[in-house]
């Protein structure tokens, strides 16, 4: 995943959880300090997905520590790739899925880092043409949103440290 996208997500947790502790009921302050840890792990496991092009073909998944947890890996030999099939979502987006000679069909990622030089390694090996393969949401989506999460955090943080200092 690209660092852009990966970084903002999980900015956009901390920003999300990081107040709900100290706005909880005493009683349930302990159940959130260590929920929110927790979830930080899960949301860095499911931004860790991995896309490997190599001679043999292309690998989508995540690193072992979290891959028995989330699976939904997949691979295919470049032999084996068929078509990119364009599907609209509801959003107005457009993602596309690579189809083998079996009729399967797996999600092309379309939020990797260096997603040009993707596409044309894809190109290159797998014989498609990915000319109409386009990022899903454009990256300054992904800039202001890393830019709101980082003054909501540091919001928050005025409001800590303003909080801590009135006791």
């Amino acid at each position: 995943m690209a660092p852009l996208i990966r970084y903002t997500l999980l900015a956009l947790y901390l920003a999300l959880v990081f107040p709900l502790p100290l706005m909880a009921p005493e009683a349930l302050r302990p159940l959130l300090l260590a929920a929110v840890p927790l979830g930080l792990v899960l949301v860095v496991a499911i931004t860790s997905e991995r896309v490997e092009l190599d001679g043999s073909g292309i690998r989508v998944g995540h690193p072992p520590w979290c891959a028995w947890l989330l699976r939904r890996g997949w691979q295919l030999p470049w032999s084996t790739i068929q078509s990119l099939t364009p599907v609209g979502t509801s959003q107005g987006g457009r993602v596309y899925y690579v189809r083998d000679q079996g009729g399967g069909a797996f999600l092309l990622p379309q939020r990797v880092e260096r997603f040009e030089a993707f596409l044309e390694d894809f190109a290159l090996r797998s014989g498609l043409d990915t000319s109409m393969v386009a990022r899903i949401s454009p990256p300054w989506t992904y800039r202001l949103l890393a830019l709101l999460c980082g003054l909501m955090l540091a919001g928050e943080g005025i409001s800590l440290a303003f909080a801590m200092a009135g006791h």
